[in-house]
């Protein structure tokens, strides 16, 4: 049956319904039965709309027909309940523009509603119900929300969002009438910056870390309906489609070929919280005469990562973010150096630059990597860059610590780093350290820019000399040498972070 030709069918019966001596419950069920007639669900589709849980997750691999399911929830509630408003979320424009929003155009007969607002994303439907279609790409975006009233809210790829805006949009969540009940329901695949809360409330069943009022936890209001693409009856023939999804890396397969919520199993940052680490980059309030330092993790195919970190005496705030392969060292040098100047051209104040090891042993011609870069920050006023510490146990021990304690802050500029923290997992035969993979050298970088700060790396005279005295010349070579005991002799002592106080050896 045609979907539109099955929406007018359940039109009509609707309106012979409403003139038949019905209860108000026996016509929601009329109601529900004609649509999802109409609207043929997949299995797991139809599982998720007869599902009766305060909040429901439609969760697995790609391709299950879960943002339509979400759309198609929205719009039963709105027209099983009239006066009702409902409202469907997606972390960004883009993408409520090239999913639900295409979907509602695409699938929704016109003849059903009553008026489609594009400009407000609003549908008006015949018995005076809405359904708003919006986004919240900002952390605080959720606030826009704040005095409305959803019988219904629907969030597409829930792990985009933060536990903090879930919570906040279930304050959102009434019932207009004693004969409707207020529900939720998210879709999402795994992954992402909210995996870690929303495996908590669906998969495992407790309450997710960070969550306010864990007390108040009902694990019988928290079902999870899992799907994968062999559940769509059209992608599971579709060869080309699950040989692209093969393809993908082994992380990216098991999340959307096979739906794997232990993807993350033994995440090591559990405690990153998007809504108490990360702030609006606007709002960070840095101070002029506040410590400033840079970490880089040297890359040229992989990506070089580098981060711009400052101090208020209480934490740590990583602000800027610098993610992008095959620049020479000059010019890793110096784009550092342009993104360092503020808008008046003045370039900030940096104390130390910390770039990874391997850059010292590495050369091209007669200069090592950190050479090179260390020669466009020094034309620019920048120190030379240092020996970054290494100490990966230590140093992930030292990022976990921080976030735990609130020392460590991270600005929404930096989305690469926002991004990978939370997809790190325990190495499995070293549990203290982190498994290395593929898209790690964000971490690596703010890595080097906390523990060097912390503790830094002492490295001998003889060490650092050689780093610096490159040529094979011998006259060349000891000017080198000349150059860099005099560089040595001037540079400050590392300045160790504490919370209230920084001190010098």
């Amino acid at each position: 049956m045609e979907i539109r030709d099955g929406f007018e069918r359940w039109r009509e019966d609707l309106e012979r319904a409403g003139n038949e001596d019905e209860s108000p419950a026996m016509e929601r069920t009329r109601r529900r039965r004609f649509l999802l007639d109409s609207y043929l669900p997949f299995e797991k589709q139809d599982t998720f709309h007869r599902c009766k849980a305060k909040y429901r997750l439609f969760g697995g691999a790609a391709g299950p027909g879960k943002s339509k399911a979400l759309l198609m929830e929205a719009v039963l509630q709105a027209n099983e309940n009239a006066g009702a408003n409902t409202l469907l979320l997606r972390r960004t424009f883009p993408e409520l523009e090239s999913s639900l929003l295409t979907y509602f155009r695409r699938d929704i007969p016109r003849e059903l509603y009553l008026a489609f607002n594009d400009s407000k994303h609003l549908v008006t439907w015949r018995n005076g119900s809405t359904t708003r279609f919006g986004y919240c790409r900002a952390e605080g975006d959720v606030y826009q929300y704040q005095g409305a009233e959803f019988l219904f809210i629907g969030i597409d790829e829930l792990t985009l969002f933060t536990l903090k805006q879930w919570q906040f949009l279930t304050s959102r969540n009434r019932s207009p009438g004693k004969n409707a009940f207020a529900c939720m329901a998210g879709a999402t695949n795994p992954g992402n910056i909210g995996h870690a809360w929303v495996k908590a409330l669906w998969i495992d069943g407790r309450p997710a870390p960070g969550m306010e009022h864990a007390e108040e936890y009902d694990r019988a209001d928290y079902v999870a309906i899992l799907a994968r693409v062999e559940d769509n009856p059209i992608y599971a023939r579709d060869e080309e489609y699950l040989r692209t999804l093969r393809a993908l890396p082994e992380h990216l397969r098991r999340a959307f070929l096979d739906g794997d919520w232990n993807l993350f199993a033994g995440q090591y940052f559990d405690n990153f919280d998007f809504g108490r680490h990360v702030i609006r980059a606007e709002e960070a309030g840095l101070g002029r005469y506040w410590p400033r330092h840079i970490s880089v993790d040297w890359g040229f195919e992989h990506p070089a990562a580098v981060y711009w970190h400052a101090s208020d005496g209480q934490r740590q705030i990583t602000y800027r973010e610098l993610v992008q392969n095959h620049l020479t060292p000059r010019a890793l040098g110096e784009e550092i150096v342009s993104r360092s100047r503020g808008t008046s051209g003045e370039t900030e104040t940096i104390r130390s630059v910390y770039l990874s090891p391997d850059a010292f042993a590495q050369r091209t011609g007669s200069a090592s990597i950190a050479e090179q870069i260390g020669d466009a920050l020094s034309a620019a006023g920048l120190p030379r860059p240092e020996r970054a510490d290494d100490d990966r146990v230590a140093g992930w021990m030292l990022m976990y610590q921080m976030l735990a304690a609130n020392e460590w802050v991270i600005t929404d500029n930096c989305a690469e780093l926002i991004r990978t923290l939370p997809n790190l997992t325990r190495d499995a035969t070293r549990i203290e350290d982190v498994q290395k993979r593929d898209g790690d050298d964000a971490a690596d970088a703010a890595r080097y820019g906390l523990k060097s700060r912390r503790a830094p790396v002492r490295i001998p005279l003889e060490a650092r000399l050689a780093d610096r005295t490159l040529s094979e010349d011998p006259t060349t070579r000891a000017m080198q040498v000349r150059r860099a005991m005099a560089e040595d002799s001037k540079k400050r002592g590392p300045v160790y972070f504490a919370p209230g106080r920084h001190r010098r050896h």
